[in-house]
């Protein structure tokens, strides 16, 4: 099998996805590095339950989630957002094959708290082995964080907590989160590569604020496992691909691990 990148897309920017992000997914593939692509889909699910008159609200950064919101969280997700990156993806000249986790019992899931946050869901099994044959068969693989219980039981996943599952099930030792700025920025210099002790010392000084904080913090989580290196970068446009490396940010441990 390839060389496999997890590729975490954010809600709020899949409207504004690029030509260039899919055709660098391409240029990925060309490369023996088979993109996985975890999407989510805030934005979109606001809008239809805006739309539904479905009320709906956040605990702790959480949707709550209750039957009404499942269904219509489980429509945007796997049924709108899912093919439009497919569509994108195959327009770019990649097979891929949209799925949930549901799907080949791809993301067992557990409810977080059922009480506090209804169907909103932790993954506790990945069914690596099912998404090893789909990439065998030289399938870009697009999932929605849709995963099931034993029993039946539909759970809302976050996109984060469900990349960070797939690329520790298939052993990935490249993440990237794909968001609306280029990377890490200090005094408007792109800064190409930095350390957790490095983000955390531009956290504390303000040169990361606001919506990059949980950004970089997401990223340092999966600096775990087999993952060596997690990438920022920007899916709104511009050339994401140069000598065959993603322009970005990207995040290591210890510059002192990197591999020549």
């Amino acid at each position: 099998m390839n060389d496999c990148i997890v590729v975490k897309c954010g809600g709020s920017t899949l409207k504004e996805l690029s030509e260039q992000f899919f055709s660098s997914m391409k240029s990925l593939k060309d490369l023996e590095m088979t993109p996985i692509i975890v999407h989510g889909g805030g934005p979109e699910i606001n809008s239809l339950l805006e739309r539904l008159k479905v009320s709906s609200e956040f605990v702790n950064g959480l949707r709550k989630t209750n039957v009404e919101v499942l269904e219509v969280a489980e429509m945007v997700l796997t049924g709108k957002v899912n093919k439009s990156i497919v569509t994108s993806l195959q327009k770019a000249g990649l097979t891929s094959i949209g799925i949930s986790g549901c799907d080949g019992g791809l993301l067992e899931a557990a409810p977080i708290n059922i009480e506090e946050l209804g169907y909103v869901g932790q993954v506790t099994k990945v069914n690596g082995e099912f998404l090893t044959k789909i990439i065998d068969m030289d399938l870009v693989p697009v999932i929605a964080p849709i995963g099931m219980d034993e029993e039946g039981n539909h759970y809302n996943i976050n996109a984060d907590t469900a990349a960070g599952a797939v690329a520790e099930s298939i052993q990935a030792r490249k993440m990237v989160f794909v968001t609306d700025v280029p990377g890490i920025l200090k005094n408007q210099e792109l800064q190409k590569l930095v350390t957790v002790s490095e983000i955390e010392e531009m956290i504390n000084d303000g040169t990361i604020y606001g919506g990059m904080i949980p950004k970089v913090k997401a990223a340092i989580q999966c600096l775990q496992g087999n993952i060596e290196e997690v990438y920022i970068i920007n899916g709104k446009g511009g050339d994401l691909m140069a000598n065959g490396e993603l322009v970005g940010t990207k995040i290591v441990r210890s510059k002192e691990l990197i591999k020549n």
